[in-house]
């Protein structure tokens, strides 16, 4: 008798949303109160704009900070402190500024407010245009990568029967991690101050490409126990499929998850958000592989999201 993983999936899809919400809190709570309204503070990668990272030898106070900008046009530049009180490490963001511009502001900031460690103080810019561009195509490549992924997966799967559901479940999914990621970046962004990057785009489209390696895994297994075993019913044949890759998915898994911890305590500052996205992406991957995608599949064909009908061999 089979421990049937299936039966339970309300509970899943619950768990599910109750990770999903608070994300999704928290983006709303950006969008009505970041300068730009969005759902993530960011960073100099998608909008226009200079960044400065201030690194002073001594304490600085954001008065006196906000001062200096002012005293250069700068009527609202916002304003935060990296780090803990003690590393009087800070960051400025303000409209685009020219280069003689950001050396007359450093030099004013030594003077008026502490010495700068030049070494580790620094300055980005991007363009409106370039933020625009950055920004449109970090949209087309996650839309590129659902499609290219629904595609691939309806024709991998295309003498099962109802293929498209198995496209269908896997995007489901692959949104359900996305969402995940995305909503804990954006209480990050809250929390810890943290923006949103060129980086954090990468993220995402590689823990989109784990969401969907599991999950094929499992799905490629069902197709070859309906040819196998015709007649059993489809809830009882896809449980059989999930404990039998069910060992395989969780040792890989387990073994990047363990990788990314390490970097997320050893690495270097410039990657932990990276780093965070990845590892939240990739707990979230493998479960939503074996706990979402699998058992949306069989509640599509039962017609029966929480499991409470009688079975049938439905496939």
């Amino acid at each position: 008798m089979l421990f049937n993983l299936i039966r339970n999936r309300r509970y899943y899809f619950i768990l599910s949303l109750l990770f999903i919400l608070p994300g999704l809190l928290a983006m709303i709570y950006n969008v009505a109160n970041t300068p730009t309204h969005t759902p993530w503070k960011l960073s100099v990668d998608f909008r226009p704009g200079s960044r400065f990272i201030l690194k002073f030898n001594d304490t600085a106070s954001e008065d006196k900070i906000r001062a200096t900008f002012n005293q250069f046009g700068f009527t609202n530049p916002e304003i935060s402190r990296l780090g803990a009180a003690n590393e009087n490490l800070w960051q400025v963001r303000t409209d685009v500024t020219d280069g003689d511009k950001v050396q007359q502001i450093r030099d004013t900031l030594s003077k008026n407010v502490a010495v700068l460690d030049e070494k580790q103080s620094s300055v980005e810019s991007v363009s409106p245009k370039v933020a625009s561009e950055v920004t449109t195509a970090a949209l087309q490549a996650v839309i590129a990568a659902s499609i290219v992924v629904l595609l691939f997966i309806w024709w991998a799967f295309r003498k099962a029967p109802n293929a498209i559901r198995y496209s269908v479940c896997a995007i489901i999914a692959m949104l359900h991690d996305v969402l995940i990621a995305a909503g804990m970046m954006a209480l990050f962004c809250i929390l810890f101050n943290w923006e949103v990057d060129a980086l954090f785009l990468t993220a995402m489209l590689t823990l989109i490409g784990f969401s969907v390696q599991d999950t094929i895994v499992v799905y490629d297994r069902i197709r070859e126990n309906l040819t196998r075993r015709r007649g059993e019913p489809f809830e009882q044949i896809v449980t059989r499929s999930m404990l039998e890759t069910l060992h395989r998915s969780l040792a890989i898994s387990l073994c990047n998850i363990f990788v990314m911890v390490a970097l997320l305590l050893f690495g270097g500052a410039s990657i932990k958000q990276f780093i965070a996205v990845m590892l939240i992406g990739l707990v979230s991957g493998t479960y939503s592989s074996i706990f979402n995608a699998v058992p949306l599949v069989v509640a599509w064909a039962e017609r029966d999201i929480w499991g409470t009908k009688n079975k049938s061999a439905i496939a």
